[in-house]
């Protein structure tokens, strides 16, 4: 059966970004074990945030692709309720990428300590320092990157069961083509 992949963009972002935003989660999560006060703790949050803008970018793009260029469908053989939910979660897993690193920004920008992008570039704030914005786009910023891991599970095991249970060769959609599917 001929299955249709995803350009080559596609293909290259989807992993580039996969990569980035796992060893972003992975980073953040590594932050809230350093104690508040440490002096190497701000250098690690300055870090996860400039590294955070980056990928937003890259996320920006992804979309900006996604919108512009169509995904090949899915197989006739794979049932509509399956289709829908694929669409579904795609859609999510999008919304996700661009509110948890959105969200991060926001409330940089409200937080006494700003944005300074590789402590180099100070980014201006978006307004004085508020602490109710700050603790509402932060825990925003949290519960969208656990969200987002969630999905992003699902969509692994999604993708693992096409690979290995339905071997229908919707996984190799999303291959680069020097890794051909058996």
């Amino acid at each position: 059966m001929m299955v249709q992949q995803y350009t080559r963009t596609a293909i290259v972002l989807h992993w580039l970004i996969a990569v980035l935003l796992l060893g972003q989660f992975a980073f953040g999560w590594y932050l809230q074990e350093i104690p508040r006060g440490v002096p190497e703790r701000s250098f690690f949050v300055n870090l996860h945030k400039s590294s955070g803008i980056l990928i937003g970018l890259l996320i920006l793009v992804r979309v900006g692709w996604r919108l512009t260029h169509k995904p090949p469908p899915l197989p006739d053989t794979i049932p509509r309720v399956q289709q829908r939910i694929a669409s579904a979660t795609h859609i999510l897993l999008y919304v996700l990428m661009v509110v948890m690193p959105l969200s991060g920004y926001i409330a940089s920008n409200y937080s006494k300590w700003g944005v300074k992008f590789f402590n180099v570039v100070t980014f201006p704030p978006w307004g004085v320092e508020s602490k109710l914005i700050y603790a509402i786009f932060n825990q925003t910023h949290k519960v969208a990157s656990w969200l987002l891991l969630a999905l992003v599970i699902l969509h692994v095991f999604a993708g693992l069961k096409h690979l290995l249970v339905d071997r229908d060769r919707v996984f190799s959609r999303m291959l680069p083509r020097c890794f051909p599917e058996r």
